[in-house]
């Protein structure tokens, strides 16, 4: 009980220092010339935030997590995006709605199969982090680990943020920011 306790709050705290440091660097941008606003504007952001995971019912109180099987979807998802988007050149909004398209039918294969109705979600969520621009993901290489990486958050948050809108978008940009961020690191 006390691991998934952990593993939970790990998912937690890093979705929320990612929406932190995203947002204030967003605001420190845009009020370049005056700190007062910014930090204001930061303040008011990190207050909000915390009052929304504070008060706000966003998972179950039981613990389950998605099946190896179903998370290695989602780099799969995110390469065939990416392939669309840029070698096929339709763009990343194009590119995510055919591969969102292309996965729902995946169901119709076996209606009956547990398995194949949990994979449009998975997919899908790698279409997210397939849309990432050739400036932060250069290579091919840069989008499987950022989906397999979102494939772990998809994994552990199963049970978390449940009726919040954006979920599978939150997902993807966790395992693209991270990557980008460990690529200005150390690269």
């Amino acid at each position: 009980m006390r691991k998934h306790k952990i593993i939970r709050l790990f998912v937690i705290l890093t979705v929320l220092i990612l929406q932190i440091i995203y947002l204030a660097a967003t605001v420190k941008e845009n009020y370049e010339t005056d700190n007062f606003a910014a930090l204001l504007s930061i303040f008011l952001i990190i207050l909000i935030i915390f009052f929304g995971y504070h008060y706000l019912d966003l998972h179950h109180h039981e613990y389950s997590y998605e099946k190896i099987s179903v998370l290695i979807w989602v780099p799969i998802g995110a390469v065939f995006c990416y392939l669309i988007s840029i070698h096929v050149g339709l763009g990343s909004v194009l590119a995510a709605g055919v591969t969102g398209t292309l996965a729902s039918f995946v169901p119709i294969i076996d209606t009956n199969s547990e398995y194949l109705k949990k994979l449009p979600n998975a997919i899908y969520c790698g279409a997210f982090v397939g849309m990432s621009s050739v400036e932060i993901m250069p290579t091919m290489g840069f989008v499987i680990i950022a989906g397999t990486i979102a494939g772990v958050f998809y994994r552990l948050s199963k049970n978390v943020f449940i009726g919040i809108g954006g979920k599978l978008g939150t997902i993807a940009f966790a395992g693209v920011a991270i990557v980008s961020l460990f690529n200005w690191m150390f690269l």
